[in-house]
């Protein structure tokens, strides 16, 4: 029994208000192995075929009397295209246009970012590690399958990005002066016809870059180690329909940031989110909603992070593909 109308879907994590960002990869069909939220997956688009994504991730900040004024939304949107040139191999394209907001008072910054690039690897475990063949029957969906990840951004967007008072804030720059690069590991296991297990190890790094005012940054190290659990609550073949809820768990370990190569006050630090959700399939579309909340936090100087990742009321995401 072949899958009934696969197809992949990229999921990035957007950046925060501190440009911090990671991009990753996920799938889903029909029937067989259900797909995270937001963290990533372990399958390939199919050869020949190509993706197109959209993603907006709505980021409600905490304010705070001592940080006013205060950011209070980032809106992250996300254009993708990918393709599969093979059955285990995938190529990526993102276009991201961020939006900062700030209180009265404080300085807003809104543009498009530095593309990114990202290629992916499929293989799987049955009787030894072997690349992803053409055909996967459902029964070969349940073994282990993994996938390596990586690509990095293009210093497309602009990062001496003035402020409407003519400052430049590396935080709400446009793009990150150099090439970023990220690299991560996935895992997926159907537990059973219905639930999916999905795991994602992945790191992120910048690199120092002078700005025109003379500030030298480097942003600090991410990593990342991401569990999901999605469970196929409804399926009709025949209407090309499917529902799954999602619950996914997020810890994100930030390095501080270095400016003129000493370590940045109000930076860096680990937290844990947790994104409940439902994923929607209507042929050969996918749609997703999922609300992203930290649940734990240990901020390096939590009394000057308004506006960092922990500091969120909340994130709204939402996701669409569809694949030609």
């Amino acid at each position: 029994m072949k899958i009934s109308l696969p197809f992949t879907l990229l999921l990035l994590a957007a950046p925060a208000l501190a440009h911090h960002g990671v991009a990753s990869v996920g799938a889903a069909g029909l029937e067989g192995p259900g797909a995270p939220i937001e963290a990533a997956a372990s399958a390939v688009l199919p050869a020949g075929s190509t993706l197109a994504y959209l993603k907006v991730d709505n980021a409600r900040f905490k304010t705070y009397e001592w940080a006013q004024p205060n950011a209070t939304t980032a809106r992250f949107t996300l254009l993708g295209v990918g393709h599969g040139f093979s059955p285990w191999f995938s190529a990526y394209l993102f276009a991201p246009y961020n939006i900062k907001l700030d209180q009265a008072g404080g300085q807003d910054s809104r543009g498009w970012a530095d593309i990114s690039v990202l290629a992916q690897v499929g293989f799987k475990y049955d009787r030894g590690f072997q690349l992803v063949p053409a055909n996967e029957s459902l029964d070969d969906l349940e073994d282990w399958h993994f996938s390596v990840f990586g690509g990095g951004t293009l210093p497309t967007g602009q990062a001496n990005h003035r402020l409407a008072d003519g400052r430049l804030d590396p935080g709400k720059a446009l793009g990150f002066g150099k090439p970023s690069w990220t690299l991560g590991l996935t895992a997926s296991k159907q537990l059973s016809t219905r639930l999916t297990l999905s795991l994602e190890a992945s790191a992120l790094r910048f690199r120092e870059y002078g700005y025109a005012d003379g500030q030298h940054v480097l942003f600090g190290a991410e990593n990342r180690f991401n569990m999901a659990l999605a469970y196929r609550a409804y399926s009709d073949g025949n209407l090309g329909i499917r529902f799954d809820p999602v619950l996914e768990a997020q810890f994100l370990e930030l390095g501080r940031d270095r400016e003129s190569g000493a370590g940045a006050l109000g930076t860096g630090g680990r937290l844990l989110y947790v994104v409940p959700g439902v994923r929607a399939y209507w042929r050969n579309m996918s749609f997703a909603l999922g609300v992203k909340k930290p649940v734990w936090t240990r901020l390096n100087e939590a009394d000057q992070q308004q506006g960092s990742e922990g500091r969120e009321k909340y994130r709204l995401i939402f996701s669409a593909s569809c694949l030609f």
